[in-house]
C-alpha cells in the first residue's frame, strides 16, 4: 500500500547516504516526487556539498512545493514539455529546465544523461520506483545496482524493484553478476553489473 516509510535499519540508511554524497547528480522519476516527496539531498553532519538533484518529468507534474524545491542547492527537471508559462511556476521555485525529446511515452532516456555528462556529472545516483528503473535498465544505462535486502516477506503482491518486458524465454532473462555482498546493520547490501544491454 505504500504506507511504509523504511524497510531497511538504520545502518543500512546511512550507508544510502554516504553513496549519495560521492555522487554528482541525485535522479528520480516524477512517480516517486509525488508518492514519496522526497528531499534528495544529502544528510550527513560531514557532508560539505549536495549533489545536483534531478527529476525526470514528461509532464512537468512537479508540484511548485515539493521538499526537494525547498532545499539549498540545484535542482533540474527534464521535460518534454516546453511552453514557458508551465515553466514558470517550477523556475520561480528555484529549478531549471531543460527541455529534451520523448524516447515513446517518456522522456529520451540516452538524450537526459548525455547532458548530466555534459555538465560533467560523471557519477549519476538514481533512487526511484520500478516504471524507471526498468527503463534505464533497458536502454543500457544501468552500469551498477546497489540493492539492500532487509529480512522481511512482502509477500507474491509486493511492488516490484524493476518493470521489464515479461519473459518468453529463459535466455531472455537479465543476468547480474555479484561485485559485494555484505552486511550492513541487520541488512545485506548487495553490488551487482548487468551482465547484457537491452537487446
Amino acid at each position: 500500500s505504500g504506507e511504509s516509510r523504511w524497510l531497511t535499519g538504520a545502518a543500512a540508511r546511512q550507508d544510502v547516504q554516504r553513496l549519495r554524497a560521492r555522487a554528482s547528480a541525485m535522479l528520480t522519476g516524477i512517480g516517486t516526487v509525488l508518492t514519496d516527496n522526497p528531499s534528495l539531498n544529502v544528510r550527513l553532519p560531514e557532508a560539505t556539498r549536495q549533489p545536483l538533484r534531478v527529476i525526470l518529468d514528461t509532464e512537468l507534474r512537479t508540484p511548485p512545493t515539493a521538499q526537494t524545491l525547498r532545499l539549498p542547492g540545484q535542482v533540474l527537471i527534464f521535460t518534454a514539455v516546453a511552453d514557458p508559462a508551465a515553466q514558470a511556476p517550477l523556475r520561480t521555485a528555484g529549478a531549471e529546465i531543460v527541455v529534451v525529446s520523448r524516447g515513446g511515452s517518456s522522456l529520451d532516456l540516452h538524450a537526459v544523461m548525455a547532458e548530466l555528462a555534459r555538465r560533467e556529472c560523471n557519477e549519476v545516483h538514481v533512487e526511484c520506483g520500478s516504471t524507471l528503473a526498468g527503463a534505464l535498465l533497458q536502454a543500457g544505462l544501468v552500469d551498477e545496482l546497489v540493492i539492500y535486502i532487509a529480512p522481511l516477506l512482502l509477500g507474491d503482491k509486493a511492488r516490484g524493484l524493476f518493470r521489464l518486458p515479461e519473459l518468453t524465454w529463459m535466455q531472455e532473462r537479465w543476468e547480474l553478476e555479484i561485485l559485494e555482498m555484505r552486511a550492513v546493520g541487520k541488512d545485506w547490501r548487495v553490488r551487482l553489473k548487468p551482465m547484457r544491454e537491452n537487446t
